[in-house]
This record gives structure tokens, sequence and C-alpha cells, in this order.
């Protein structure tokens, strides 16, 4: 049953409306909203289909890694090694596809990174340790096995069977976009319409509190870790079948920028809150962001400058919604 408590501010019964909670629930849409009648009044080019679909067929790979990775973060955890899950992840299906199958390696990368990220959660959950110490270990050595397996050299995927999961169409839409709604919808019905999500949110809130309640709080850490593991090979994939290259040192600084999103959607880094489209709409505020800032000829700069004065403000008022 929902109370006022389950409720956000801006809607918990017999309180006023107030502009600081709305902002806090829905800053990120209203953002994204003035960006897109902003860009569609200085460039002909920016408020297109074509374009639209390129900047959603361009984030795809993030977005599935935020997708998971909010989960580890509404379950009180921390996730450093995506980016390096990514690189081994890529690299493996590379080759595999090469000296073995194409489709075989379109399957590898994800469950190679179900894989990875089962390790993490068993380190994490098996020597109580924080994730963010562990995955900020691990992240250097699965990076290292991404080199062994390279040598350190490029390797050229140039093959139809498997370039299709990254530059094939279906009508206007690529199908890295399918495989993202599609990965977006089942980690929605996951986290929102399942007992599993439910424990989730339990985890992150109140872990001792959930223990006592009866679940088993160290399975629910290992199963959101193996998500966060398997989405980062996905997106390593997607990536190597369309740029058909897969290098050691790919997806290089990608678990900060999937942070980023989540926190700026409004997930509550401290855990127990938060929601996948909020993390979807973080990535799509900084992918629109850089968008604009390329359309108009901006210094790149300004770009990052840009995207960390928001996430400042973003963490200022989930900071202010706590303190209430």
């Amino acid at each position: 049953m929902t109370d006022a408590r389950t409720l956000p501010p801006s809607k918990a019964p017999g309180r006023p409306f107030s502009i600081l909670a709305f902002s806090r629930e829905y800053g990120v849409l209203v953002i994204i909203a003035a960006l897109l009648i902003g860009l569609s009044f200085t460039s002909d080019s920016f408020l297109t289909a074509r374009n639209l679909l390129n900047i959603l067929n361009q984030s795809a790979p993030l977005m599935i890694i935020a997708c998971a990775l909010t989960l580890v973060i509404i379950g009180g955890g921390f996730d450093l090694s995506t980016g390096a899950i990514f690189g081994v992840a890529a690299v493996s299906a590379g080759w595999i596809a090469i000296n073995v199958d194409p489709y075989l390696g379109i399957l590898a990368g994800p469950l190679i990174g179900l894989v990875l990220g089962a390790v993490n959660g068993l380190i994490i959950t098996t020597f109580n340790v924080h994730s963010f110490l562990v995955t900020l270990a691990t992240s250097l050595v699965y990076r290292g096995i991404a080199i062994l397996i390279t040598g350190g050299a490029l390797i050229p995927v140039r093959i139809e069977q498997f370039s299709w999961l990254g530059r094939s169409r279906i009508g206007m839409v690529n199908v890295a976009v399918i495989v993202l709604v599609v990965f977006m919808l089942l980690m929605m019905l996951l986290l929102n319409r399942t007992t599993f999500g439910r424990r989730v949110f339990a985890v992150g809130g109140n872990e001792e509190a959930a223990i006592l309640s009866g679940i088993r709080t160290n399975l629910v850490k290992i199963i959101t870790f193996t998500l966060s593991g398997a989405a980062a090979g996905l997106a390593g994939v997607i990536t190597v079948s369309r740029i058909s290259m897969a290098e050691p040192q790919a997806g290089a600084g990608l678990e900060l920028e999937a942070i980023a999103a989540v926190i700026l959607g409004g997930t509550a880094i401290t855990g127990g809150a938060g929601a996948i489209w909020r993390s979807v709409a973080g990535v799509l505020l900084m992918a629109l962001i850089g968008n604009g800032f390329n359309i108009l000829n901006v210094n790149p700069f300004f770009k990052n400058l840009t995207t960390g004065v928001i996430i400042v403000i973003a963490v200022a008022l989930a900071a202010s919604n706590r303190r209430r």
C-alpha cells in the first residue's frame, strides 16, 4: 500500500506544489526539454529524425551500461570496473569472431562480462570489502587481461555477420537502438515489477533491516554486479561491431560517464532510491549537450564544464532532499 512516505515530495498528499520539489524529481526532463527547444532554434539540422536517432545510436552502449549500473547503485554498491569489462568483452568478442565464429563472438561478449561481473560480486560479498575498492582493483586486472589478449595491438573485425549488430538498420532505426530499448524495458521490469527489484531497494535503503527481514543481501549484490558486467559486455560488442575494430583500451573512462549519468538522472548515490528511466535521461542529457556543442562548433572545454555544473546542481538538489 502506498503512503505519503513512498511518494515524491511533489506528489505527497496534503503538500502544496513546490517548484524545488518538482525540480528534484523531474529537473533532468526539464533540462532536456529546454535543450531540445533551444537547439532546434539555433540549428535547422538538430531537431530532425535522422539526428535524434543518431544521438540514440551513439549513446546506446552507455545507456545499456547505465541501466544495469542503476541497479548496483540503488543496491548501495559502486562499480568502477564497467569500462575495463567493456574492453575485455570487446577484444574477446573480436578475437572469437575472427578465429572461431562471428555469431559466437557476439554471444561471447555479454557472457564474458557476466562472468567478470559475478567475480566482482563474489569478491565483495565473500571478503566484505567495499565495492568501490574491489571494482577499482579488478578494473586494473581486467584492463591487463584485455592487453594480454591483444598484445596491445588493435584487432580489425571486418566481418559482415558480426558488424550487423552495430551497423544494420530496420527502417530508420539502428539495431543497436532496438537492443537498447529491449534491454531498458527488461531492467525496468526487473527493478519495478519483481521481488528481486524490491529487494534491491531494501538492501540499498537499509542493509541491516533487509538482513533482519530475511533477504539474502549477498545474493542480491552478486546479481546486480553480474547484470552490470553483462551490460558492459553487451555494450562492448555493439561498439566493436559498429567501428569494426577492437582495442584493449576501449571503454576507458566509460565507467565515470555511466556513474555521472546515473547521478545526473537523480538516482541516489547513497542507494535505496532511483529509477532506470532517470539514468537513461541522464545519458540523453549528456548526449544532447555534446551534440548541441558540436553543431554550434563550441570549444569542447565548455561541454565538460556545462556537464560538470549540471551534475553538481543535481547532487546538491538530492542532498537537500535528504536533509528535508
